[in-house]
């Protein structure tokens, strides 16, 4: 569905001047062949004249106007055959290769500069001559072909092979016939076989008039095997093809093919080898193929394998007519077929695609392939000033540009696709097919190519005295369908403009799809250049007299572009003519631009080479905005009041940009686009289809920073939102429309693909649903499988107003219920699920109740939460009303609901008719609910409640139910109480009642067994059962409440002690040192084990004072001396073990943090960049990757993959256990020093409280003193120095001096990972007095008891 344009042209003239610098008469010189230098950027092109042969050179691509010289001479070479057979460009040799008729082989070495290092060297000649020569695309080998030979050379002209030109060999590759499938093995019914014994009459002519004889060489792509067509020298015989390996080995002959000709060319894909034929046949069955040229196909094995036909049979014997040369394009997609005939020469280019050949453009003549009847021809052109081509060639490297010489001129033709799509509420397409244009409107009907739903002539539209030739003249240049008007526009380069009104219909009905009527012609002429583009548009077309708007784009001799602007005032109907006309030209500054197609009016905006955007109808202004690159693709159109540009490159790349704004680019693979329903539609070379919302192209343009100087950068985040999806390979835009929500896409065999996008559907449905049109906004959710929700999130407001219209719109009661369905299925929120089934239903109530009755109880269903009760009593309302339709309502709630939970539903509300009703229609076992029912009918009121509760376990409705049945199941509900757990249910229900207590009690004995022992004795309190609450109070050791309550009972002595000393025991077993001296004290009187307690908790000073306040003195010695000894060890054994843990955890940070710098790839385990393409893992090794340093185990014996939840926990809590060699090693060390520094303050304070009692004790006692605070603050400093080392921050210049890549490495860690220091604060040290004064002053103390000879000072 798409056409060929022509996107630029450049010519370049040798002129007379030029040449006759250098020889004598330099109007004889003729351009014979070209070459290309690509590493050069230079195309080399070779004349002959008088005897020698000329190279010159051109700038390549970048060719000058034809007034200047474009030509630079090279060198010459002298020989009496100026004929050249090749002349190529070795790339890696740097030379230049001629080949001449004569057997000639020269060379020139290229040098830098593009000229010549040396003068022409003749490395080689054959004696004989040399017909015919093709060098291998890698530029390798050689194949010459002369009267007898075949001869392969290498690159240094050496010879490779050399074997006979013809052979009555079929090859390597020669076929075993076993007769199967021949005449002789066939069935050949009542004649028998003796018909195969008759000769077959044979046409004596097999080859073709116009054949000159010569061989012809083509290689194949890959340079692996080369094929030769040679003319037989017998006499009539026809031509063959012969296929050689690329050591000269022969591999295949081409079957006999009467009427082949010499043109010969191999697809560089190595699929066919292209070959023409003409059709000299004749008799009864081929009358039909008389006089017509073929373009026929050869696979490697030398079989047949397609033709096709090039439309242009022989109209008599003197027409010349005869093909001269086939060519592929570098990429194997077209096929050029150069023609020679009576009124000059013709280009074809064809191209395949869905097994249909068609023609492409200018120059050239361009058909495409969909079967082997159908096809499409695009363009066909003729030489301008020349009426001969001498030389055609598609440069190698850039598939769509093609090198056209004539006599004294070097043409460079550059062609792309182009789709010419109309109004979007047509959906309009149109192909150009010859003499043809093929229309499809893509609204109503998806026809697909190469049928069409419309076939519109052009040749009838010339005028009468028309005399150029009808092969020139069939095929418009360019075709364009107004974007918002049933409009086509064809323009023929020559200048013929024909405007038509297509009259498409739109609606439903039997008519014809279209009805085209000619609206205008006129013809520009061609004393401008040729013209390439056109524009149409009618504006005001409302208005009594339409204005026809016609915009054509060409090009003057100099190269420039021009435009030409028609506005034609026409009447309201096709019918009446035309009524005045406006004409007017404008100059362009510059080459090969394109005219930007506007989507809401026809306003002319012309896009330079450069990719600068000008409007069209002023000169001298600056560009409105420009394209980082030119744009062959690119459309304009108006948002909110600012004009916005989209447009599409060569290389893929989609921009948008505004006047006056940056650009932004959308995408850099895309491959086709459209604008259409509010979003910018773009296919990519990755298969998707991407769905840009304009508005927010727009707001992205307006309010980005302007400091954002990446386009693709910056457009990121919007990229991210949009939304897209995949689509078939290869896939691209031929046209969206919008009324009908489609998106069509051609695939790349050339089949169609109509889609219907979420965001086109939601688009149309938006636009819906704001007008009101309830319906059709839900017959296309429901179309295209959109969540019905989106009726209600678009506006809720909206359609809460609006449910009596939506209800009736829809009217359907099936259109309701699915609605009422999807909306309780869907995201919404509960409380608006509810509203929206509410308010239906209220509305359907009132409307209509034993119609909607379906839809009613589905309203009931699908809410949030359902309300199964309210649906099975509009059942019960339903029966007594309108017994008829209980039936189905009561199948159609069944079908919505498990018929077991209606049951259960129904047996909840206590009627047992509904409970029949139910079960009756849900087909449940009598056998299965009859028994049960009986049972429960034989039961009292109350009592059958709680049954039923019960079975529906619905316990604490069953309880009140069995509470109200009387105090006769008091002891059946105490056991219910205890099996369920009501207990809370239970005390509110029998509060104020003599049951209360017992339920007291049995709450409280639950939670003594749940070991709640505080909750059990607050509720044996509450039940006045004091001894069990006693005994809840000491399991709790809350031993106030114990001995309050032993005070109340007025328990003896004895017991009390007892108790006190066993709550005493457990206090001392939970470190509550100072409440158990308090127990021994005030409730046993054992003042020896009130002291001794105080003692193990450190309260020295409490327990001194209990010694003087109550005696006997001897605890003094015997109890607290000792024991201010024993805590003053346990505190040096704990110091040293927090000194000794602290080293370890320094130590090993520091060597973490050296780990880090000197060695990151182990310590991030990162993978090296260099040995990315290097594989040498065995299959049981593995890369070190960026996640190793997470998973390292501690050794390599290969886990289960499945683990049960008991080992899942198990691994959860081994995150963050600090096991050495995985990352979170560091962040354990620092929160494990985090926790030393707290239970460094908790030893402060208990050194506090120590050092004043050995101080005063005795000798012995200061002694120990001095030590443990000397120790104390030793490991007080040093843990001070640790935490300033550990959270130190590195300062800049150590960032700065570190190897570059490390910092990124340190990058991508805080990526994955934050620095552990700044997930684990810097503790700090509270610096409380603690120490005493006294003890750092110098003085002698004795030796310690245990260590001999020691001298302890303080200070």
């Amino acid at each position: 569905m798409r056409n060929i344009s022509q996107d630029s042209i450049q010519v370049a003239t040798l002129r007379t001047e030029d040449v006759e610098q250098v020889t004598a008469d330099g109007t004889k010189a003729t351009i014979a062949a070209t070459a290309f230098d690509i590493d050069r950027d230079v195309t080399f092109a070779a004349t002959t004249c008088g005897g020698k042969i000329l190279i010159w050179k051109t700038a390549g691509r970048r060719l000058r106007s034809p007034e200047e010289s474009s030509f630079c001479f090279c060198g010459s070479y002298a020989t009496p055959d100026t004929r050249i057979v090749s002349l190529r460009v070795l790339a890696e040799a740097s030379r230049l290769a001629l080949v001449t008729r004569s057997g000639d082989i020269v060379v020139w070495e290229l040098g830098e500069s593009e000229n010549f290092n040396s003068d022409a060297d003749l490395v080689g000649a054959v004696e004989t001559g040399i017909l015919a020569a093709s060098w291998s695309p890698d530029d390798a080998f050689i194949a010459l072909a002369t009267d007898e030979n075949v001869v392969l050379m290498n690159s240094m002209f050496d010879v490779l092979s050399e074997v006979p030109l013809e052979t009555a060999e079929f090859g390597e590759d020669a076929p075993i016939n076993v007769g199967w499938g021949s005449k002789d093995t066939q069935f050949h019914g009542s004649i028998g076989r003796s018909h195969l014994k008759t000769p077959e009459k044979i046409n004596g002519q097999q080859e073709s008039v116009d054949d000159d004889g010569l061989p012809r060489i083509t290689w194949r792509g890959d340079g692996a095997y080369f094929a030769v067509s040679t003319r037989s020298s017998r006499h009539s015989s026809p031509r063959v093809v012969r296929v050689y390996s690329h050591e000269g080995r022969l591999q295949s002959t081409s079957e006999p093919v009467p009427g082949l000709e010499a043109s010969i060319a191999w697809r560089p894909n190595g699929s066919l080898i292209a070959s023409t034929q003409f059709d000299i046949r004749s008799g009864p069955q081929d009358t039909y193929r008389k006089g017509n040229h073929y373009v026929v196909f050869f696979e490697r094995n030398g079989l047949r394998h397609g033709e096709f036909s090039l439309r242009r049979p022989l109209t008599s014997n003197e027409t010349f007519y005869r093909i001269k040369d086939l060519l592929w394009s570098p990429d194997s997609a077209i096929l050029a077929v150069w023609i020679e005939h009576t009124k000059g020469d013709t280009l074809q280019l064809w191209t395949c695609g869905n097994y249909h050949w068609k023609v492409l453009p200018k120059a050239i003549v361009v058909l495409t392939l969909d079967n082997e009847i159908n096809r499409y021809l695009k363009q066909e052109i003729c030489p301008q000033e020349a009426c001969r081509f001498t030389t055609v060639a598609w440069h190698p490297e850039h598939s769509w540009e093609l090198v056209l010489t004539t006599h004294s001129q070097l043409v460079v033709r550059t062609f792309a696709w182009d789709t010419c799509a109309g109004a979007s509420d047509t959906g309009c397409v149109g192909v150009v097919d010859g003499d043809h244009i093929l229309l499809t409107p893509f609204r109503t009907q998806n026809v697909p190519p190469p049928m069409s739903s419309y076939r519109l002539p052009v040749r009838a539209q010339y005028v009468a005295d028309d005399t150029s030739p009808p092969l020139l003249r069939s095929t418009p240049s360019h075709i364009s369908l107004s974007p918002f008007n049933d409009i086509l526009g064809a323009v023929w380069g020559d200048g013929h403009i024909v405007i038509w009104s297509l009259r498409t219909r739109v609606g439903p009905g039997t008519g014809k799809v279209m009805d085209p009527v000619l609206l205008w012609t006129k013809d520009l002429g061609n004393e401008n250049g040729p013209w390439r583009q056109v524009q149409v548009s009618i504006l005001d077309a409302d208005a009594k007299e339409r204005k026809l708007q016609v915009v054509v784009l060409g090009s003057t001799k100099q190269g420039f572009d021009l435009v030409s602007v028609h506005e034609v005032l026409l009447s309201n109907t096709e019918e009446q003519p035309r009524t005045a006309e406006n004409h007017r030209i404008v100059e362009l500054p510059g080459k090969d631009g394109r005219l930007i197609q506007g989507l809401e009016s026809l306003t002319s905006v012309w896009q330079s080479r450069e990719g600068e955007i000008f409007r069209v109808d002023t000169q001298g202004e600056l560009p409105l905005c420009n394209f980082p690159e030119f744009c062959f693709s690119g459309v304009s159109f108006t948002v909110h009041g600012q004009r916005l540009f989209v447009g599409l490159s060569s290389s893929g790349k989609l921009y948008c940009t505004m006047e006056g704004l940056k650009l932004a680019e959308l995408a850099n693979n895309g491959n086709s686009f459209t604008v259409a329903s509010g979003f910018v539609v773009f296919t990519t070379s990755t298969h998707e289809v991407h769905f840009a919302p304009v508005a927010m192209l727009v707001d992205h343009l307006t309010n980005r920073s302007l400091a954002e100087n990446d386009p693709l950068k910056s457009n990121q985040a919007a990229t991210n939102t949009w939304e897209r999806r995949r689509v078939e390979r290869g896939s691209r835009i031929v046209t969206v429309v919008p009324s009908t929500m489609s998106l069509v896409l051609q695939m790349p065999r050339g089949n169609l693909e109509t889609i219907n996008p979420r965001p086109l559907v939601l688009e149309v449905v938006k636009n819906d649903l704001e007008a009101g049109r309830w319906q059709k906004a839900f017959l296309a959710c429901r179309k295209h499988r959109i969540s019905l929700s989106v009726i209600v999130e678009h506006n809720e407001e909206a359609f809460m107003t609006g449910v009596s219209q939506f209800v009736e719109q829809i009217q359907q009661v099936d259109y309701i219920n699915l609605f009422l369905t999807n909306i309780g299925r869907s995201e919404l929120p509960a409380k608006t699920i509810s509203n929206v089934c509410d308010a239906i239903r209220l509305e359907l109530q009132t409307k209509d109740l034993s119609k909607y009755v379906n839809s009613i109880l589905t309203a009931y269903v699908v809410k949030t939460p359902p309300d199964y009760e309210a649906g099975l009593a509009l059942l019960l309302h339903l029966r007594d009303l309108q017994p008829e339709q209980v039936e189905d309502a009561v199948k159609y709630i069944i079908f919505l609901v498990d018929a077991n939970k209606l049951f259960d539903t129904a047996l909840g509300m206590y009627d047992f008719s509904l409970v029949l009703l139910v079960a009756q229609h849900a087909q449940k076992d009598p056998r299965e609910y009859l028994p049960f029912l009986r049972e429960l009918r034989a039961l009292p009121s109350h009592y059958q409640r709680f049954r039923i509760d019960d079975y529906l376990q619905r316990y604490e409705k069953a309880l009140r139910n069995l509470h109200l049945a009387g105090p006769t199941y008091f002891q059946e509900a105490l056991d219910y109480i205890e099996r369920h757990q009501l207990y809370e249910a239970g005390l509110e229900i029998w509060k104020a009642t003599e049951q209360y207590s017992v339920v007291l009690g049995a709450y409280g004995s639950w939670l003594f067994d749940r070991r709640e022992y505080r909750q059990a004795a607050l509720v044996f309190v509450e039940a006045s059962d004091l001894r069990r609450a006693m005994v809840a109070h000491e399991r709790a050791l809350e031993w106030q409440e114990l001995f309050q309550l032993s005070a109340k009972e007025a328990f003896p002595e004895d017991e009390v002690k007892e108790i006190a000393y066993r709550i005493a025991g457990e206090l001392l077993s939970k470190k509550r040192y100072s409440e158990a001296a308090r127990v021994f004290i005030d409730y046993a009187g054992d003042n020896c084990q009130a002291v001794t307690a105080l003692v193990q908790g450190n309260e020295i000073s409490e327990a001194r004072r209990i010694v003087s306040l109550y005696g006997p003195p001897e605890l003094l010695q015997e109890v607290i001396m000792p024991g201010a000894l024993d805590a003053k060890a346990q505190f040096t054994e704990d110091l040293s073990e927090m000194r000794e843990q602290l080293r370890k955890q320094l130590g090993r940070l520091r060597e973490l943090r050296i780990k880090k710098v000197q060695e990151p790839d182990s310590f991030y385990g990162t993978e090296q960049a260099s040995m990315h393409n290097i594989d040498v893992m065995t299959d049981i090794s593995m890369a070190p990757t960026a996640f190793t340093r997470y998973t390292v185990a501690p050794t390599t014996t290969s886990k289960a993959s499945k683990r049960s939840s008991k080992t899942k926990r198990k691994m959860e809590r081994k995150v963050g256990s600090g096991r050495k060699g995985t990352v979170d090693e560091e962040e354990y060390i620092l929160k494990s020093v985090t926790k030393l520094v707290a239970r460094c303050g908790v030893m402060q304070a208990e050194v506090k409280k120590l050092l004043p009692h050995l101080l005063h004790f005795s000798e012995l006692h200061r002694s120990e003193a001095c030590i443990v605070q000397e120790d104390m603050e030793s490991f007080e400093k040093e843990l001070r120095d640790s935490i300033e080392e550990i959270w130190k921050s590195p300062s800049t210049a150590e960032n700065q001096a570190q190897d570059s890549w490390t910092n990124r490495m340190l990058a991508k860690e805080k990526e994955r990972l934050i620095d552990p220091l700044e997930r684990v604060s810097k503790p700090v040290m509270e610096g409380s007095d603690w120490a005493i004064r006294m003890l750092r002053t110098k003085t002698s103390v004795p030796t310690t008891v245990g260590s001999p000879g020691r001298q302890l000072k303080c200070g």
